[in-house]
């Protein structure tokens, strides 16, 4: 059996992705977060779109009532389709008939916008509004058609081609034919036309739209966008694809671009571009990434900063460049084999996507700072935000691309868990699944994974399907994993240690046969290099794939985070559960500034050696929180990265000429 249900479904690579209708995630973390995605999440983004009127675009543009009644900025379109492939994903999930319906519907809706020649915005190209393609830089046409296009290829993925999948295919062969050789020489000044075409053609088999995803991304650097605000890097149009070191610029452009490069490069076999993004993703995470995973530290332009530029305060990791940043992370592992690239994709999930929807699904974080240092205010219910400031999650943003890009990203979840090659099964991410799968030759293997990670750290994976020859079981263990032991116990009860990388047992498998997989969660001290200047100084805690953060609402007599220090010389410990699981909170030795204390000196800087005021401090147990739950009990501070009470201490004493610092 080979899955055709595939988000991504490259005809070529190291590893065959195991599709939704392979694997069904059965519980634990992440089947709460897809159920509460399924019965939630998805019926409030299509209430607030039809509040705001982006549904109503549509209808407007039938009706001739544009430009007078659009609503939303010229991106909006795009958020209705990524709903539309939120819920055809979900619709392969299990019973789909309501979310079929629910594409019907929409999709009446968009089906009459459309131009005889493919072409389908509500922002440009009527009487009254901008030209066709006369704003490359931030028009997104292409970028909403792109959206378009994926909407339809997971509806004729998950349920066969319908109307939506017929559209799709009309705006792709207007693309072709507007930017193919003789037309447009331009790109989007928002990247991410170019998966959606692979992935078009891969469904298809037409070469048409795999040729034109490969022009996008070579015509990508050769400055056809105008400077703009930013610049040229802004769009990544100041260095080829192939020329570039590190990603750059917006990131959620630099992401979708690098992933269309990849989906490029595996379909061409072209070795030197794979290698080139390769070189881009290990530049990136080495020096611009967050210990969340999270990308982008500059909220006025929503990019990446300088090399170890990485200030805590003022993260914006947008949820969308998390989301960019697993779909880019996914088709390298696919590509490659490597597990280091999985390694990312868990981390972010964990930390970035996790952390944006509420526990409820019907708010979310836009940005994803690591340290808030004054309670946010709540927003109203009733009115889309205007601002992506990470006080408390929003139930809609005037610019809302993260909780359509969570939705579908949930919904499409089970296909990131597994793959297959000529050797047998891989297992990436760990959560309760059953897995069914074809080897080659037609061998029939079935899995049932049973954990509670990542509370707790042992992976039960028990055969239920096996064919009478030998095949191999590989198993991730994580980098972060690194420095404790991790062991893999085989069905004879055979107990090895298994070091960070790939963990995998050869032999002739039976119905009954167990595989155990034993992590070492426990919490631990995260030192940052020194070269990310701003959290010199401090500590963060990490359990398994969490981070963990102090909340105020933790602190005894409303103390604010900026009161903690901690005491990095006793290891952090597990504390008592919030919710009844393990790794609900951590507990850390530290201190807490006593209020009313000495202030300090009146000015804050002074030469080394001088005894600084410093308030009192009481020793204090400090309970930390997984980073993906902050904000959940009301406004708070927070913060990810923690003073040392060493550090405190030693910036007080009077150590004349500072020697040993």
């Amino acid at each position: 059996m080979t899955s055709s249900v595939l988000p991504v479904a490259p005809t070529r690579g190291r590893l065959r992705p195991l599709g939704l209708d392979e694997v069904r995630i059965t519980g634990g973390f992440w089947a709460r977060r897809r159920h509460t995605n399924t019965t939630a999440t998805l019926d409030h983004c299509r209430d607030w779109m039809d509040r705001v009127g982006w549904t109503g675009n549509f209808r407007a543009a039938v009706e001739g009532r544009l430009p007078r009644d659009r609503r939303g900025r010229e991106f909006a379109d795009s958020e209705v389709y990524k709903l539309l492939e939120a819920m055809a994903w979900e619709a392969a999930n299990g019973d789909g008939a309501p979310l079929d319906a629910g594409i019907a519907a929409l999709t009446d809706l968009v089906a009459p916008a459309q131009e005889p020649d493919g072409y389908l915005s509500t922002a440009f190209g009527r009487p009254g509004q901008p030209s066709r393609y006369s704003d490359l830089e931030e028009g997104h046409e292409l970028y909403c058609q792109g959206h378009l296009v994926q909407a339809g290829v997971a509806q004729a993925r998950a349920r066969g081609e319908g109307e939506l999948a017929k559209i799709a295919r009309r705006a792709a062969d207007h693309v072709c034919a507007t930017f193919g050789p003789g037309g447009i020489e331009g790109v989007c000044g928002h990247p991410q036309i170019e998966s959606a075409l692979v992935e078009l053609a891969r469904l298809t088999g037409r070469e048409r739209y795999l040729d034109q995803a490969a022009l996008f991304v070579d015509r990508r650097g050769h400055g056809t966008l105008a400077e703009g605000e930013f610049g040229r890097a802004y769009f990544q149009d100041d260095l080829p694809v192939r020329g570039a070191k590190v990603l750059r610029g917006h990131a959620v452009r630099a992401l979708y671009l690098a992933a269309g490069a990849v989906d490029v490069a595996v379909e061409t076999g072209d070795d030197e571009l794979l290698a080139a993004v390769v070189r881009q993703w290990e530049a990136t995470v080495a020096r611009r990434t967050y210990l969340t995973g999270g990308m982008g530290s500059h909220h006025r332009d929503e990019s990446f900063g300088a090399d170890f530029v990485l200030p805590p305060d003022r993260a914006y990791s947008e949820t969308c460049a998390g989301v960019a940043s697993v779909m880019l992370g996914w088709r390298l592992l696919l590509a490659t084999g490597e597990p280091r690239f999985a390694d990312l994709v868990e981390r972010t999930l964990f930390n970035v996507v996790a952390t944006s929807p509420s526990a409820d699904g019907r708010s979310f974080f836009y940005a994803n700072t690591l340290h808030r240092r004054h309670r946010g205010m709540a927003p109203r219910p009733d009115v889309d935000s205007p601002r992506a400031d990470s006080g408390l999650r929003a139930p809609w943003f005037a610019v809302s691309c993260c909780p359509t890009n969570v939705a579908r990203t949930l919904a499409q979840l089970p296909g990131y868990l597994a793959t297959a090659d000529e050797e047998g099964v891989q297992l990436h991410q760990y959560a309760d699944a059953d897995l069914a799968t074809s080897l080659t030759g037609g061998r029939g293997v079935a899995l049932r994974v049973r954990t509670d990670y990542p509370s707790g750290g042992t992976v039960t994976v028990r055969i239920t399907r096996s064919p009478a020859a030998p095949w191999t079981l590989s198993l991730r263990v994580p980098q972060w994993a690194a420095g404790a032991p991790a062991w893999l116990v085989d069905p004879d009860g055979v107990r090895r240690p298994a070091a960070p990388g790939t963990a995998a047992v050869t032999r002739v498998f039976r119905p009954g046969d167990e595989i155990r997989l034993e992590l070492p969660v426990a919490p631990r001290w995260i030192h940052a290099d020194p070269r990310i200047d701003a959290v010199r100084g401090t500590v963060a805690v990490q359990r398994g794939p969490l981070v963990y953060c102090a909340e105020s609402v933790d602190l005894p007599d409303g103390h604010e985070v900026d009161a903690v220090r901690v005491d990095t010389s006793v290891d952090p410990e597990d504390g008592p559960g919030r919710t009844g699981g393990a790794g609900d909170t951590v507990v850390v030795a530290g201190e807490v500034a006593v209020r009313g204390g000495r202030s300090g000196a009146a000015w804050p800087y002074q030469p080394l050696g001088h005894p600084r005021g410093q308030q009192p401090a009481d020793p204090a147990e400090i309970v930390l929180v997984p980073y993906h739950s902050w904000a959940d009990r009301g406004p708070s501070t927070m913060r990810v990265w923690l003073p040392t009470a060493e550090e405190g201490r030693s910036e007080g004493a009077d150590s004349g000429t500072g020697a040993g610092r």
